[in-house]
């Protein structure tokens, strides 16, 4: 969803980054790397940190006067948050910061001001979701029925 959000409001923005996987990445890559990856493509140029202090003071000062789209996804705890969002403040008017999460009170500490819970999928929602990322269509070789409904039943 924040995907498709993503792409139907991209062009309304100076800047666009989809920062995905977050809680994943910042395990493997650090925070630090995020905040590269973020920099580098809101600002259009090939960013490097010393130090995640150093990348927060970046946002600080980069963003007030530029209108931005930034989805950071699957976020878990408050330190990504602050490193690679920092106060939404800095951002410029405009600007539209989407974060996805499971944990909604990480939303309520951080201040967010506004949210929308994503209701879960049926079967078939989800098992047409499964298999238009995994093949890219609707048409599917009947020999993958059984994978897929056994994938989609196990995951819900």
């Amino acid at each position: 969803l924040a995907r498709a959000v993503y792409n139907s409001i991209a062009e309304s923005f100076e800047g666009v980054c989809f920062l995905g996987m977050v809680r994943e990445k910042s395990m493997t890559h650090g925070l630090e790397h995020l905040q590269e990856i973020m920099l580098s493509k809101l600002l259009g140029e090939d960013i490097k940190l010393g130090d995640v202090s150093e990348g927060v003071s970046m946002i600080e000062r980069r963003f007030i006067r530029k209108k931005v789209l930034l989805v950071v996804d699957d976020v878990d705890n408050m330190k990504q948050l602050e490193a690679i969002v920092g106060n939404p403040r800095w951002f410029s008017s405009g600007s539209r910061i989407i974060i996805t999460t499971r944990n909604k009170g990480l939303l309520a500490s951080y201040g967010v001001e506004r949210t929308y819970q994503v209701e879960e999928l049926n079967d078939k929602e989800a098992l047409n979701l499964l298999r238009f990322n995994a093949f890219k269509n609707d048409e599917v070789d009947p020999s993958y029925a059984d994978i897929l409904n056994s994938t989609v039943t196990y995951a819900s």
